[in-house]
């Protein structure tokens, strides 16, 4: 029953409405691709409890930009965790996701 929100400088994010940002609601990670000067600030982390209907909120996370183009001390990398064989009923759709991760 945990559900994950982030909130950006105050207001909820609200990545639905937003293809470059995702949020996983199994480990409550945000990931962003293509990191714009807009998106420069604070990031909090809400887990909600549905079943205790509770909320607890985490400190601020800032993001900044480089502006010296180096990177940091983790090199981006893909991340690929698909299961061994994926099952699919004829005809329907599947989504199949990777990250790439960085600093």
């Amino acid at each position: 029953g945990l559900s994950y929100t982030w909130v950006f400088n105050n207001k909820t994010l609200y990545v639905q409405e937003d293809s470059r940002r995702f949020v996983s609601q199994e480990t409550g990670n945000l990931y962003i691709a293509k990191v714009e000067p807009s998106d420069v600030g604070n990031y909090t982390c809400v887990v909600t409890n549905s079943k205790a209907k509770q909320s607890v909120q985490g400190p601020p996370t800032p993001l900044t930009l480089r502006s010296d183009g180096v990177m940091g001390e983790y090199e981006p990398k893909i991340e690929v965790r698909f299961p061994e064989t994926t099952y699919a009923a004829k005809g329907s759709s599947v989504k199949l996701e990777c990250f790439a991760l960085g600093k």
